[in-house]
């Protein structure tokens, strides 16, 4: 398979091949899983209150300094997750 690619120029290494196969989560996929369970927890803990920029400064409190914002608001969009809404809702006649 690997060799077929190649000649075709789409370079496959063969780990890469046989990883997929076996149907191993990638390196990203099991730190996201931790992490959204972590997120969940802190988001619970707050009465769901926390918005991104809060649970990334609180994830950093907890220890988890290496995980950018943008990690933070992917997955907490992945699981439905947002913080509180400020002001009235916004009714109009009609």
């Amino acid at each position: 398979m690997c060799r077929t690619l190649t000649e075709h120029g789409c370079s496959i290494h063969p780990s890469t091949y046989y990883a997929h196969k076996k149907g191993l989560p990638s390196a990203q996929a099991a730190r996201d899983a931790e992490l959204t369970e972590v997120i969940k927890q802190i988001h619970r803990e707050n009465y769901n209150a926390y918005g991104v920029r809060k649970m990334w400064a609180a994830l950093k409190r907890a220890g988890h300094t290496d995980v950018a914002r943008c990690t933070v608001e992917r997955l907490m969009k992945a699981v439905g997750l947002s913080g509180a809404v400020r002001g009235k809702k916004v009714t109009t006649t009609g």
